[in-house]
């Protein structure tokens, strides 16, 4: 049986892989901390429980629109505009299967082979994938933790051919937290003007910000930028929701919408009932004092593990503005990151992601939803590891 070229031009994720092996190790009986899965680790808000619950009780079990509810998409509607500034018709509203399914009908109905997508790197292990599974090419753009890991204007420029089709922007960023101000924001934007260029928004993490930073869409820049973005996101971050898959993205485009929509019917068709009736409490903000309670836990962690990370002699890490990752500088000790991190799973039982994985080698992501218990183990585990390294 041979398989397809398309799907042989992928590679494995691996975070999953690394969060796969801490696992397996830990069921062997190994003393296994993971700091590898960006997963939170509290439990799905009880008001969303209760109300896929009640859901069920009313029978809402059946086929829905490809393209999700008319409540949840009033919903998403009202959000985006109360919350973002972001005015959608409720035809521009996509309701998929978890936001990296949403990314995947965009990059099927915009992307043909030949086109170039532009990803920042550090990027999420999945946007130069999905450029190549499209038959395109991804088209780096480096950063690094002096530049608090987001591209310029002029690097933007450089960038872009006549065969760009896309701009990955993630703010705030996996795996580095770096979130984009309006005027940075703007300055991309003035690059982008008199070109067909579509930007493809993930806000995964927007709720989860700090230091009283205000986090910006994207789209609402200015009408220009509103008119060529998707936006995407979702309720796994902020709301713990992982496992109960609910993503959505919003354009203005809607041929591209009819395109996607027409896709989705032929493969998932509409995401399972239960969870958008359950999402809308989370749409609606009946839920934000408890994000906002994960929200601060966040921050504290971060800020005790930044300290922690930045007293290791050799090791460095930039505070990150929002998401829940730190992007921990390892050059002085080893470039290579993937060797430093299978070391250091192996002699500490203590698992990371290394930076190869997102492009930018000489780093490791640290993942700071788990416990501050864990986190102080962890680190003191990395701190013995390091010195022994060196």
């Amino acid at each position: 049986m041979i398989l397809s070229k398309r799907v042989d031009r992928l590679s494995p994720s691996m975070t999953i892989a690394i969060s796969t092996l801490a696992n397996e190790l830990k069921a062997k009986g190994k003393d296994i901390l993971s700091f590898s899965a960006g997963e939170p680790d509290f439990d799905t808000p009880q008001a969303i429980k209760d109300e896929a619950c009640v859901s069920l009780g009313r029978g809402e079990t059946k086929y829905t629109a490809v393209d999700g509810t008319l409540e949840v998409k009033t919903a998403i509607k009202n959000k985006l505009k109360r919350e973002n500034g972001l005015d959608y018709e409720l035809d521009g509203i996509m309701v998929n299967v978890g936001a990296k399914h949403s990314l995947f009908n965009i990059f099927q109905a915009l992307v043909d082979h030949g086109d170039e997508v532009i990803v920042p790197a550090p990027y999420w292990v999945t946007y130069p994938e999905l450029a190549k599974y499209c038959g395109a090419t991804p088209v780096i753009i480096n950063t690094n933790d002096k530049s608090n890991f987001k591209i310029t204007a002029s690097q933007l420029q450089e960038a872009i051919t006549k065969k760009t089709k896309i701009l990955i922007l993630t703010t705030p960023s996996n795996p580095t937290g770096a979130v984009y101000s309006k005027q940075e924001l703007e300055s991309l934007s003035d690059v982008l003007k008199d070109t067909s260029i579509a930007v493809v928004s993930d806000e995964m993490y927007e709720k989860l910000i700090f230091d009283d930073i205000k986090f910006i869409s994207v789209a609402s820049i200015n009408d220009d930028m509103l008119n060529r973005t998707i936006t995407v996101n979702g309720l796994s971050k902020s709301v713990a929701m992982t496992g109960w898959r609910f993503g959505y993205l919003a354009t203005k485009n809607k041929n591209l919408q009819k395109a996607m929509k027409k896709l989705q019917s032929q493969s998932t068709s509409n995401i399972n009932a239960t969870t958008m009736a359950a999402s809308i409490i989370a749409l609606d903000g009946k839920v934000d004092e408890d994000i906002e309670y994960m929200r601060t836990q966040f921050e504290a962690r971060r800020n005790s593990a930044i300290k922690m990370f930045n007293d290791i002699e050799g090791l460095s890490v930039k505070k990150p503005d929002g998401a829940f990752y730190l992007y921990v500088n390892i050059e002085k000790i080893e470039k290579d990151s993937l060797k430093f991190c299978e070391k250091l799973l192996e002699y500490t039982g203590v698992a990371v992601v290394p930076g190869a994985a997102f492009g930018l080698d000489g780093y490791f992501r640290f993942s700071f939803a788990t416990s501050l218990e864990n986190i102080i183990e962890g680190i003191n585990r990395i701190e013995k590891f390091v010195k022994e390294y060196v």
